[in-house]
């Protein structure tokens, strides 16, 4: 255990973060993301949403405030009568709670999101039930 650091953020995924570069990306996945098969380097949450994660990773590392969208989400497939997910609400007030300046959202494509993910840094694999629950984080500089 470490002062300062949310029990949530196992040793594996602190050691990740330390490593991400200024530009590096971190996939969260929510539980039906196939996590494994598009991770370079693997980040098991199991048990954990993805809110409780993201508000801690938040606390820890910056968005980069050099791209228009530094946070990219997983679209509602095209035919799925899905609304639009409860969950990215919790997001959004998530992201404001941590940066100071407005951030960008992509909405991507499900394939385009399985390619993005192939070359991020790192994906975390979570217990999240939610559906559309993914979302792609670039990390920033710290000023």
């Amino acid at each position: 255990m470490l002062k300062g650091i949310p029990a949530v953020v196992s040793p594996d995924l602190i050691k990740i973060l330390m490593e991400m570069g200024h530009g590096d990306e971190l996939v969260l996945g929510d539980g039906n993301f196939p996590s494994a098969a598009y991770a370079k380097r693997l980040v098991r949450c199991d048990g954990h949403g993805v809110p409780v994660l993201l508000d801690a990773i938040l606390g820890l590392i910056p968005l980069d405030s050099y791209v228009s969208c530094p946070v990219a989400l997983m679209a509602v497939a095209d035919g799925d009568n899905t609304p639009k997910p409860s969950i990215w609400d919790t997001y959004e007030d998530i992201i404001k709670k941590h940066e100071q300046q407005a951030i960008g959202v992509e909405y991507m494509e499900r394939f385009a999101f399985y390619e993005r993910a192939k070359a991020a840094y790192a994906v975390c694999a979570t217990g999240e039930s939610a559906i559309y629950a993914n979302i792609i984080l670039k990390k920033g500089v710290i000023k």
